[in-house]
């Protein structure tokens, strides 16, 4: 599976990954509707973003979350009940939702952040999900 990997040492704030992201994930130029959440720290940047885990999987109660062939994890909107217990339960706090809206969301490793950024401060990279919650 591919996972998003932030380089936060080469961070310069542009926040093209986030643009970018909002627009490719849910068609908005709002930037609270993007699934990575870069940070200014005083070490410089620090991101949230899912590392496709798949412990949300695991307390979804009407199983709209899971594995796609490929190991990313996605929501299946149709199926979400919108009872936000994925967004409390994530370790890395990054299952998101957007005031007004039902269906939390997250990234989905499609790779538009990494194309966007100017200065490379993220990769997709190739992990193993053979041993992850399914």
């Amino acid at each position: 599976m591919k996972v998003l990997t932030p380089h936060p040492e080469k961070c310069q704030g542009a926040f093209a990954c986030v643009k970018s992201c909002a627009k490719a994930l849910n068609k908005k130029d709002d930037l609270a509707h993007s699934a990575i959440r870069p940070k200014k720290t005083a070490q410089g940047f620090s991101f949230t973003v899912c590392n496709q885990c798949g412990e949300c999987i695991r307390v979804c109660p009407t199983g709209a979350l899971r594995r796609n062939k490929a190991g990313t994890v996605l929501i299946q909107r149709d199926l979400c009940v919108g009872c936000l217990m994925c967004i409390g339960f994530c370790p890395h706090k990054a299952m998101f939702r957007v005031p007004g809206t039902a269906t939390p969301f997250k990234c989905t490793s499609c790779g538009n952040c990494v194309k966007a950024c100017p200065h490379g401060a993220l990769t997709l990279e190739s992990q193993d999900h053979a041993n992850l919650p399914a």
